[in-house]
C-alpha cells in the first residue's frame, strides 16, 4: 500500500487517466474527488461489497435455477 500526505486542493495521479483530488478536511472525513473515464466503475467499499454479494446471490440462484430445469426436462423425456 503506498501512504501519501495531501492538503486540501492537492491531487494525486494514478495512471494516465485517474486523478484524486483532496477537497476538503472536516473533522475525521475527508471529502475526494475523483476524475475517471466514465467506463471505469468507482463505488464506496461498502457499495462495492454489496454489489459484489447481490452478484454471487444471483449467480448461485441462476445455476440452481438451471439445474431444476434439466431435472425438470429430464424427466419429460
Amino acid at each position: 500500500m503506498l501512504v501519501l500526505k495531501r492538503k486540501v486542493n492537492q491531487s494525486i495521479k494514478i495512471a494516465n487517466d485517474i486523478e484524486i483530488t483532496i477537497l476538503a478536511i472536516e473533522g475525521e472525513q475527508i471529502k475526494i474527488g475523483i476524475e475517471a473515464p466514465k467506463h471505469i466503475e468507482i463505488h464506496r467499499k461498502e457499495v462495492y461489497v454489496a454489489i459484489q454479494n447481490e452478484n454471487n446471490e444471483a449467480g448461485i440462484a441462476s445455476v440452481d435455477f438451471v439445474k431444476n430445469l434439466t431435472n425438470q426436462l429430464g424427466k419429460n423425456n
